[in-house]
C-alpha cells in the first residue's frame, strides 16, 4: 500500500487522489441569478446533505486562482439558489453548461433546458429535474489556498421541494424512477447498479 502526505504532493495530485476515491459522487445542478438578472446553471459534485432538522446541503464551490464562480458570487449577493438532482435524461444537457462563459452569458442558453418560476424565492429551476429544492443561503465560509481562499463551502437551508410524481410515493422517492447519476473522475459517471440492503444492527 502507498501511504502520501498530501503536503508533499501538488494541488492537481490531492485533486486527483481525491475525485478518484471519494465516489460516486452526488451532482447537484445549481441555478442562480446575477445582480444583472443574468440566469447561471452550473453542475457540482461536491455536494451533500449537511441536516434534516432544518433540511440543509452544502456546496463546495472551488475557485480558480482565488476568483469566485459566478455561481457562489450570485449565491453570496441574493441569498437564493435552486438545486436539482441530475439523472439520466438530463446529464447530458447539464454537461453543456459546465463551459466557462463570462458572466453576462447564461449557460442554460447553450441547452435544451427549460426554466421555470420557483414558489419560494425569485431563482428560476428548470423543470427537465425530477427534483429540485429552493434554497435559501443559510451560511458561507471561505476555505483553504495559501494566499487566497480556494472554495466557497456553501451551506443551504430546502424551503420548497418539487418532486416529480411518478417517482413519489407515501413520503418517498423511488431511486429507480429518479435515475441519478453520479460523477467519478476524469470524464466518468455512473447509473445507479445493484441495489441491495443491510439491516442496520439494533
Amino acid at each position: 500500500m502507498r501511504s502520501i502526505d498530501p503536503a508533499t504532493i501538488s494541488e492537481r495530485e490531492n485533486y486527483k487522489f481525491l475525485i478518484g476515491s471519494i465516489i460516486p459522487r452526488p451532482i447537484a445542478f445549481v441555478t442562480s441569478i446575477s445582480k444583472d438578472g443574468v440566469l447561471n446553471g452550473a453542475p457540482f459534485s461536491y455536494f451533500n446533505i449537511v441536516s434534516a432538522n432544518p433540511p440543509m446541503i452544502s456546496l463546495s464551490i472551488q475557485r480558480s486562482a482565488g476568483r469566485q464562480k459566478d455561481t457562489a458570487r450570485n449565491i453570496l449577493e441574493s441569498n437564493e439558489f435552486v438545486v436539482h438532482i441530475v439523472d439520466e435524461q438530463n446529464v447530458a444537457e447539464v454537461n453543456k453548461t459546465a463551459a466557462t462563459l463570462p458572466p453576462d452569458q447564461s449557460e442554460i442558453d447553450l441547452t435544451d433546458l427549460t426554466p421555470v418560476e420557483s414558489v419560494r424565492i425569485s431563482v428560476p429551476g428548470v423543470k427537465e429535474a425530477k427534483v429540485r429544492m429552493e434554497c435559501l443561503l443559510e451560511h458561507s465560509i471561505e476555505l483553504g489556498g495559501k494566499d487566497s481562499p480556494g472554495c466557497d463551502l456553501i451551506i443551504g437551508k430546502i424551503v420548497q421541494y418539487h418532486i416529480e410524481s411518478s417517482i413519489y410515493e407515501n413520503g418517498r422517492i423511488d431511486p429507480r424512477g429518479l435515475t441519478a447519476v453520479s460523477r467519478l473522475a476524469g470524464n466518468s459517471y455512473a447509473k445507479i447498479g445493484d441495489i441491495f440492503e443491510i439491516e442496520r444492527p439494533k
